[in-house]
C-alpha cells in the first residue's frame, strides 16, 4: 500500500512518523516547501509543494489530510473524486453540510473516509467503554471532561470548540452510544480571535448528561474525564492512560498496558482499506460531531439551548 500525506505541521509530523514506521509513506505534500523537504528527506520519500505536482508524479492508494480545518473539505473532495481512501484530521469539515457531501461522494466512489477522533483508540477510553458495555459498575449517567493548556500556536482558523472540544463530543457519543438531544454552551475570548474557553453540556435521553470544559488559558496540561455510574465512578487520564475506580468497596487502579493511540488509529484505517477489520470512526460519526460543534457555537452566541434531531 502507498500512502501520501498532505500537511506536516503541529500534529501532522506525528502521522509522518507512524506512516513511515508502518512502511507505507510514499510522498509528502506541504505548501511550506522547506517543511516538505525536511520531512521528505527525513523519511526518504518524495515531497511536493502542491497537490497538482503530487498527482502528476505519484501513484497511491490513500491520503492523510493534516492541514487547517478550512482546507479539509476541498482537499478531501479532490482525493475522493480520484477514488483515493481518505483520512482527515479532526474536525472533518467546518460545516456539517460539507461533511455530508464528502460522505455521499465517498459512498459513490466506494472509498473509505474517516476522521481523526483519536480518543476512541486511547486504551484508557477503550477500557472504560468495556466497563460501560458490561455494566460492571452500573449504568452510565454522567460524563465530565476536562481539557486545559496554553493555546497552541499553530491553530489560527478555529477556536477551542472545533479544535479541542470536538474530541470530547465524539468520546461522549461513543461512550453513551447515542447522539445528544440538546446542546447548551457558553464560551469566550481572551487571547484568540476565536473562542479560547468553553463549557458545553450535552443532554442525552433519560436525563443523562455530558459536560465538556476546555480552555487555552491555564498553564498546566490537563486531559481527563470521569464516568459517573450508578454503582461507582471511573476516572481516566487521556495522557497517562491511568484508570481509577471508586466504589463503596474502596478505590482500585487496574493495571493496563499502554499503547500509542495514534498508531492504533492509523492501523485501524489501513486495515479497514484491506478489509481486515471494521472502521472504528465512520465518516457519519464525524459529521455528527461537526453538527454538535455548530450547535455549541450557536448556543453560546444566542445564550439558549439548541435542540437536535440527529440519527
Amino acid at each position: 500500500m502507498k500512502v501520501i500525506q498532505i500537511g506536516t505541521g503541529g500534529w501532522g509530523k506525528n502521522h509522518c512518523r507512524v506512516l513511515s514506521e508502518f512502511g507505507v509513506l510514499s510522498a509528502i505534500c506541504d505548501m511550506n516547501y522547506e517543511r516538505a523537504k525536511e520531512f521528505g528527506e527525513k523519511y526518504n520519500v518524495n515531497y511536493y509543494k502542491t497537490l497538482e505536482e503530487l498527482f502528476e508524479n505519484e501513484e497511491f492508494d490513500a491520503a492523510f489530510i493534516c492541514t487547517p480545518t478550512s482546507t479539509h473539505s476541498e482537499l478531501a473532495l479532490q482525493l475522493i473524486e480520484k477514488k483515493k481512501h481518505v483520512f482527515v484530521e479532526k474536525p472533518m469539515t467546518y460545516l456539517s453540510e460539507d461533511g455530508e457531501r464528502l460522505v455521499e461522494e465517498a459512498k459513490k466512489k466506494k472509498v473509505i473516509l474517516t476522521c481523526g477522533y483519536i480518543e476512541r483508540f486511547n486504551p484508557a477510553v477503550a477500557h472504560v467503554k468495556e466497563y460501560l458495555k458490561t455494566k460492571k459498575f452500573g449504568d452510565l449517567i454522567r460524563l465530565e471532561f476536562y481539557r486545559e493548556h496554553r493555546m497552541p500556536l499553530h491553530i489560527k482558523d478555529v477556536g477551542i470548540i472545533y479544535d479541542t472540544s470536538v474530541h470530547d463530543i465524539d468520546t461522549a457519543m461513543w461512550l453513551f452510544d447515542e447522539t445528544p438531544q440538546v446542546v447548551f454552551a457558553k464560551s469566550g475570548q481572551i487571547n484568540h480571535e476565536h473562542e479560547d474557553f468553553a463549557t458545553i453540556m450535552l443532554g442525552f435521553k433519560d436525563s443523562r448528561i455530558a459536560t465538556i470544559s476546555s480552555n487555552w488559558i491555564t498553564p498546566t496540561r490537563v486531559r481527563n474525564f470521569n464516568a459517573v455510574c450508578t454503582d461507582g465512578r471511573i476516572f481516566s487520564d487521556f495522557i497517562t492512560q491511568e484508570i481509577r475506580i471508586e466504589t463503596d468497596k474502596g478505590t482500585e487502579t487496574p493495571s493496563k498496558q499502554k499503547e500509542e493511540p495514534l498508531s492504533l488509529e492509523i492501523r485501524n484505517f489501513l486495515d479497514a482499506i484491506e478489509s481486515k477489520n471494521e472502521l472504528r470512526v465512520k465518516s457519519e460519526h464525524a459529521v455528527n460531531v461537526t453538527r454538535i460543534a455548530e450547535a455549541a457555537l450557536l448556543s453560546s452566541q444566542k445564550g439558549i439551548p439548541i435542540y437536535l434531531d440527529i440519527k
